[in-house]
């Protein structure tokens, strides 16, 4: 993964790039018929079941559009949160709140719907020596939060973006003529341009798990939709000689079931990908 100096940037540059794309040259709506004294309060309201992911996030983006805002917080992110609970309370400026509401309960919504998600699948696994990974199938623009949204949620994240590590997939492997080749090509230009980025292969049968097994210096072996006794077959071999994951249309039936094959991951693009967002609003309060 990226540092946190990285991770802080990119959610700054997605704020700036939100706030943009939302405001333009004025919230004319609010300049209308809101003076520019006028202070209002208004609070976060849950109107669903889940887990509640975004409330720092937020507390960013009122800091961004306005630093004299003020948020007082009664629910944390990773906490359940049922219909009728109140997260927060942010004062001040009712422009500045105004402009910053949609940013705000689009990202939170999203978010606490990706924490939902990501905590279920955390309880299935409980017992287990098995993780939850998320993916690159991400929204646009928006990665940095859906990937905080997975952490807040007990799970796990897997590279940011193509830059961080080296994920030899099918394509990969079938273009550079074979998966002795790739690893090999990919080992001699982490070593030429001075990168140490760790190396995931994707396995798409057994003699391929054998392959990259003898190639060594993998990081990580991807099993991309093994059954369950293949599963089984691939970890025994594998053994310590590199980490395991598990993919390729795993849901909340089956993902148990890969877990107790031994894997010590199991990645799901359903995390970011298939998820409905969580209703909140922003309520003014008298």
């Amino acid at each position: 993964m990226i540092s946190e100096a990285q991770f802080q940037n990119e959610l700054q540059l997605l704020i700036a790039n939100a706030i943009r794309e939302d405001v333009g040259d004025g919230d004319h709506s609010s300049l209308a018929c809101i003076p520019a004294t006028a202070q209002g309060k208004a609070k976060l309201l849950v109107k669903d079941n889940g887990i509640i992911a975004g409330v720092e996030f937020a507390k960013m983006i009122f800091n961004y559009v306005d630093s004299y805002l003020e948020i007082e917080t009664f629910i944390e992110d990773g906490t359940p949160v049922k219909f009728g609970d109140v997260v927060f309370h942010v004062s001040g400026s009712s422009q500045s709140i105004l402009k910053a509401e949609r940013m705000v309960l689009n990202s939170m919504q999203r978010m606490s719907a990706i924490a939902t998600k990501t905590n279920s699948y955390v309880q299935l696994l409980e017992g287990t020596n098995t993780k939850i990974l998320d993916t690159r199938k991400t929204t646009p623009g928006f990665r940095v939060a859906e990937k905080w949204a997975v952490k807040i949620g007990g799970g796990e994240n897997h590279r940011f973006a193509l830059y961080d590590m080296v994920m030899l997939k099918d394509n990969h492997i079938d273009f550079a003529g074979g998966i002795s080749l790739a690893i090999a090509k990919t080992k001699a230009y982490l070593k030429e341009t001075k990168r140490d980025l760790k190396i995931i292969v994707e396995a798409r049968d057994l003699n391929e798990v054998k392959e990259i097994v003898a190639a060594g210096g993998v990081f990580r072996i991807l099993l991309d939709n093994f059954d369950y006794e293949m599963t089984k077959e691939a970890v025994a071999f594998i053994g310590d000689a590199s980490l395991t994951e598990s993919s390729g249309n795993i849901n909340e039936d089956t993902i148990r079931h890969y877990a107790e094959c031994g894997v010590n991951y199991i990645s799901s693009g359903a995390l970011t990908h298939s998820i409905y967002n969580m209703d909140l609003s922003l309520k003014a309060i008298e």
